[in-house]
């Protein structure tokens, strides 16, 4: 049995999709460590894994979550937590590295160790027909005029770290979208835009859903048919009045209207009609599982288990990729979209009853539902890690990273 070594930014979004995964590989035997955000210690060690934290302060969420400030902070991240996550990876040794697709300390850790890499893009899998946010582009230059200073930061950054680490076939601007031999993408084939155009190198092993800890203060026998669910994940801090609009909204239309309100307290929300449910945070594979709607910002994993659950979306996109997934969604017949800015205008009633009586969005809905389960999940990216291993010899160990042009 093989070490497997995962290393992840602190985020929900890219952390959730892993899980399922290193406890499959964990079950088969393997050890995996993961090296993250101290905040999610206790749901990584419920799969069997060894949690390294990262030291506490050094990892940096920018605000605004612009482009720009993103490339700073991930670049700054790498320059600080590199000494440390080489020292642990040096003692264990581990067979297999496995990163998050925007984790550039990752990528260069397996470049200074010499040990085969693999990227966890989830996210859509990124070229010039899915444009990564930080690749180069007249877009990301006008931006960064109006923050000269993450430039700035940006720049001695990379320097540092091309000064005292190997990053030899790292992207020099597209931090989002780090490549490798191996790249796991957590969609399936069917949601993928442009998918013809991805080498073998992807592979598209649909939405990684495995069992959850149940939450026993969720009331789940008080749900009634048909249950109307929104949430605004928990990345983007959702605006009171935004999250009551979904709530008296849906109210005329649901049995029970599950609101997952996030970072913002359920309290703010009230008054409330009867049977609006609000919650921080929600059982959302058990909800969905019960939902005949879902209104959503868009975020990856959010619209993966929905359409895994075969529940017609109405996205309310609110930054990052969100416009990009909520405009697939509508190209595949699963939903509709609409601004933020239109909420208030008393729409969301009007699509959503479009949603519910209107047959061919749930069709659409079953059928993206069929695509993402064939995708073979946890399981088959356990497979992919596994096969990528028994094919990675000297000649895999010493490759670097792969290199791609930034005007792609």
């Amino acid at each position: 049995m093989s070490t497997i070594a995962f290393l992840n930014i602190g985020m929900h979004g890219h952390i959730n999709p892993t899980l399922p995964v290193v406890a499959e590989l964990v079950r088969r035997g393997h050890t995996v460590t993961y090296h993250t955000s101290p905040v999610f210690r206790e749901e990584i060690e419920a799969t069997g894994a060894t949690v390294y934290p990262y030291p506490e302060g050094t990892v940096a969420v920018p605000d605004p979550p612009t482009p720009v400030t993103w490339m700073e902070a991930l670049a700054s991240t790498a320059v600080r937590l590199l000494p440390t996550v080489l020292g642990d990876l040096r003692r264990d040794r581990p067979d297999l590295i496995v990163h998050d697709s925007a984790c550039l300390w990752g990528a260069v850790a397996a470049r200074e160790l010499g040990v085969p890499a693999a990227s966890s893009f989830t996210t859509f899998a990124l070229n010039r027909h899915v444009p990564s946010p930080t690749r180069g582009s007249m877009d990301l230059l006008t931006a960064a005029t109006s923050r000269p200073r993450s430039v700035q930061g940006y720049l001695r950054s990379r320097w540092e770290l091309h000064r005292r680490y190997d990053t030899r076939g790292l992207p020099l601007l597209d931090l989002a979208d780090i490549r490798q031999p191996l790249n796991l993408v957590y969609t399936s084939r069917a949601f993928q835009p442009a998918v013809e155009d991805f080498d073998q190198s992807y592979r598209f092993v649909g939405p990684s859903i495995g069992a959850r800890p149940v939450d026993p203060s969720f009331p789940v026998d008080r749900l009634q048919d048909p249950v109307l669910y929104a949430s605004l994940g928990t990345v983007f801090n959702a605006d009171r009045q935004l999250l009551r609009s979904f709530a008296t909204a849906l109210a005329p239309l649901g049995g029970t209207v599950v609101v997952s309100t996030g970072q913002t307290d359920p309290d703010a929300l009230d008054p409330l009609p009867a049977n609006v449910l609000t919650r921080r945070f929600v059982p959302q594979p058990e909800v969905l599982s019960r939902a005949a709607l879902f209104v959503t910002h868009g975020g990856m994993n959010s619209v993966n288990e929905a359409m895994y659950a075969g529940v017609p979306l109405l996205v309310v996109p609110q930054g990052a990729d969100q416009p990009l997934v909520a405009r697939r969604v509508v190209e595949l017949g699963a939903g509709l979209s609409m601004r933020t800015q239109d909420v208030a205008r008393g729409s969301v009633r009007v699509l959503a009853r479009r949603l519910l009586h209107e047959p061919r969005f749930r069709t659409a809905a079953t059928t993206l539902r069929e695509a993402q389960r064939e995708a073979g999940g946890y399981r088959r990216a356990a497979d992919e890690l596994e096969r990528y291993l028994q094919g990675a010899g000297p000649a895999s160990r010493s490759a670097p990273a792969v290199r791609h042009s930034e005007a792609e």
